[in-house]
């Protein structure tokens, strides 16, 4: 079974930022938006944060997922894994916000959920009342909202500090590396932007992903009560459960590497096409290279050159990696079927 989760009570910036985040673990904030106004709405019912939320926004649209009952809240792939179990929809805020009311208060519901809807466009006063000081450069609330919901363990381009606004939480958290024992979707077709597990964790076939019981070894688990938060580090996979028919979930992001869902992820998918399709005794020689100047297994792999000579092997200026970039993309183009020689 997970471990559960480290827990911290009476955080603040000073706290967080010296004693949580260097240590690049999950933990759990225990109240650490307990005093927050839409918290004290939402302990009213969902009807009272339904009220409280609307008279923020005058109107704008957003997108959001709407399912069969059929699905029982987990907006995942069709069974061919080559689309969604869902449909997109754009419409007013205050709109959707009424569905996830209706659909909470049905014992069949189909699925409906708000997602990452930006605070600051959308409800700017909403964010000056309820505040955080305590997330990185950079981050800005972002709204979820829904009914009954499972959520696929999926990992993040950031650093996250995710509050729990309504309803309770079951969250289990998996360290990087269990990235083979997780099972990941599709790289080149994701549900929202990130490699998503394909195991259903509330309802596990470990005959079809035998693996997935070593992830669960090195997991962290925790249940969050409205005003509880939890930080989630970089490229840590979590999966979610809502434990009540309405939930609501404001959650900060902030990078901690530049550009961090691009170029290491691009990198990625092409050394995939590149290397991962050669014969296994050439695919292992280029093992050495990639651990020797990508992860510098050995050290410095230009310890060795004048500072002058160095050029990818050593601190790159703005100028020289965008020539660097440039010369790649050239190279990229040119070996694309069809390209001129």
């Amino acid at each position: 079974m997970p471990k559960p989760m480290p827990e911290w009570r009476n955080v603040d910036r000073a706290v967080f930022l010296s004693e949580i985040e260097p240590l690049r673990q999950p933990a759990v904030l225990r109240g650490l938006v307990a005093h927050w106004p839409l918290v004290q709405k939402s302990l009213e019912g969902p009807v009272a944060s339904y009220e409280y939320l609307r008279v923020f926004n005058p109107g704008s649209d957003v997108e959001y997922l709407a399912g069969m009952p059929g699905i029982k809240g987990r907006f995942f792939y069709n069974d061919a894994v080559n689309g969604e179990n869902f449909t997109r929809h754009r419409g007013p805020l205050q709109h959707a916000l009424r569905l996830v009311l209706e659909a909470a208060s049905v014992s069949d519901p189909p699925a409906v959920s708000i997602q990452a809807v930006p605070v600051a466009l959308h409800m700017p006063d909403l964010e000056l009342r309820n505040s955080l000081d305590l997330a990185g450069n950079g981050a800005r609330p972002r709204l979820w909202v829904n009914n009954a919901m499972t959520e696929a363990p999926h990992l993040d381009w950031h650093d996250t500090v995710a509050c729990v606004v309504a309803g309770r939480r079951r969250v289990t958290l998996f360290p990087p590396e269990q990235v083979a024992n997780l099972y990941a979707g599709p790289l080149h077709s994701t549900l929202n932007g990130v490699p998503t597990s394909m195991v259903d964790v509330e309802d596990p076939d470990l005959e079809r992903h035998p693996r997935y019981a070593q992830a669960l070894e090195q997991a962290f688990v925790a249940e969050l009560e409205p005003g509880d938060a939890i930080y989630v580090p970089y490229m840590w996979w979590q999966g979610a459960r809502s434990l009540e028919p309405f939930n609501m979930l404001v959650n900060y992001g902030w990078e901690v590497a530049p550009r961090s869902d691009g170029p290491p992820f691009t990198a990625l998918m092409h050394a995939m096409l590149a290397v991962g399709s050669l014969p296994p005794p050439l695919r292992d020689l280029w093992r050495a290279y990639f651990e020797h100047f990508v992860f510098h297994a050995q050290g410095d792999p230009g310890g060795h050159l004048p500072p002058a000579a160095l050029g990818l092997l050593g601190p790159l200026s703005p100028a020289h990696q965008e020539m660097f970039t440039a010369k790649l993309l050239q190279v990229l183009v040119s070996e694309r079927p069809g390209a001129p020689k």
